[in-house]
């Protein structure tokens, strides 16, 4: 009778501890789960981890693999490419409507989304807590990558907002005065992309000769000033006509910040350096620029050649000169970046294929 109710004893201590090893092995569990959860950049610190048992760390670490892995870890591994965040920042008259044909054509077959950022008021600059929003919704926003965001808005300085994975910048660029004139004239005849759009000078007759000898607003060499604030970014100094620091700031912005920026001109070699470069998104974008109806979507329906004079009279300008400067400045590096990147087959750009290999790989692998 002892006999049985010691049995009886000592078996209910080893299911009570047992009980209670599990309890805590669930609790370790839980709370493993609770900091996975946690996004990509916030996850277990060393000094989190020295709060734990020891024997704790050895658990979690013997099944960690069995775990099924979060869909952002995934995608911050960026082995597919799935993680990717392309801003055009595009700016107005330089052939944009053209390359984002492309790119909406594309993003069905390649897997990728397409948005278009619209700022109110078409104005090209937003107050810094939209600034913040941005550049924090389009990093974050998992469901929406791959993606391409485009839109006529200035530069946006990701790292001063402390937001670190900043998307890869692309812009295209024009000769300042074709652009400006082009512009002018969009404004009061439209365009054939949207023939039925009324503009807001439409009815207006006057030409841009005849504008700039009447010494009129909307053809003033200060509305050549676009593409430097546009590359330069938010700052006052961005944005007033003529001011060095702002085309030095541009040019930095340039060569250190985007990825790749094209001419209005040989806008196909841009689409076919995109397509070499981040196949994931432009694959077969080359194809569909050159044969596809692509190459010049919106084209200004009446645009007046210019005359000698009023040539000489931008040239003669600060804004012109250095408008020009920049626009030299980007032409240069951009055609670099074409004859490493690019070779001419049958008159068509074609990718010059990888120029490098690894090779001295140690140890070596057990044969």
């Amino acid at each position: 009778m002892l006999f049985t109710r010691v049995a009886s004893l000592s078996w209910r201590m080893i299911v009570n501890k047992w009980m209670v090893v599990g309890f805590l092995l669930a609790l370790l569990i839980l709370e493993f789960q609770i900091l996975r959860s946690r996004p990509f950049t916030q996850q277990i610190h060393e000094n989190e981890l020295g709060t734990l048992p020891v024997e704790a760390i050895r658990a979690i670490s013997s099944n960690i693999h069995k775990l099924p892995l979060r869909r952002d870890t995934i995608l911050n591994s960026g082995s597919k490419g799935d993680d990717l965040v392309i801003f055009y920042n595009r700016v107005p008259k330089t052939g944009s409507t053209s390359f984002m044909g492309v790119v909406y054509d594309l993003c069905s077959k390649n897997k990728f989304y397409a948005l278009h950022l619209n700022v109110s008021r078409n104005a090209h600059v937003i107050s810094l807590p939209d600034q913040m929003r941005f550049a924090r919704n389009i990093t974050t926003w998992k469901e929406k990558m791959p993606a391409v965001y485009h839109g006529h808005l200035a530069y946006v300085e990701f790292e001063r907002l402390g937001v670190y994975k900043r998307p890869l910048y692309i812009n295209i660029v024009r000769r300042p005065l074709d652009r400006l004139v082009s512009y002018y004239y969009f404004l009061r005849f439209g365009d054939t992309f949207r023939p039925y759009l009324r503009r807001m000078k439409q009815g207006d007759k006057e030409t841009f000769d005849e504008c700039v000898e009447r010494g009129h607003p909307d053809c003033k060499p200060e509305k050549l000033w676009l593409q430097i604030p546009f590359f330069c970014g938010h700052a006052p100094q961005c944005w007033s006509p003529g001011n060095k620091w702002a085309l030095d700031q541009a040019k930095r912005n340039l060569v250190e910040k985007y990825l790749l920026v094209g001419t209005t001109e040989e806008i196909g070699d841009f689409v076919a350096i995109l397509e070499a470069t981040i196949p994931r998104i432009f694959k077969g974008a080359t194809k569909l620029f050159n044969e596809g109806g692509k190459s010049h979507l919106r084209k200004t329906t009446s645009k007046k050649p210019l005359e000698q004079s009023t040539i000489q009279y931008f040239e003669q300008s600060k804004i012109w000169k250095m408008e020009n400067e920049f626009y030299e400045f980007a032409n240069k590096v951009f055609q670099t970046a074409k004859k490493r990147a690019l070779t001419s087959k049958s008159g068509l750009p074609e990718a010059t294929g990888k120029q490098f290999f690894y090779e001295k790989i140690r140890p070596k692998e057990p044969s």
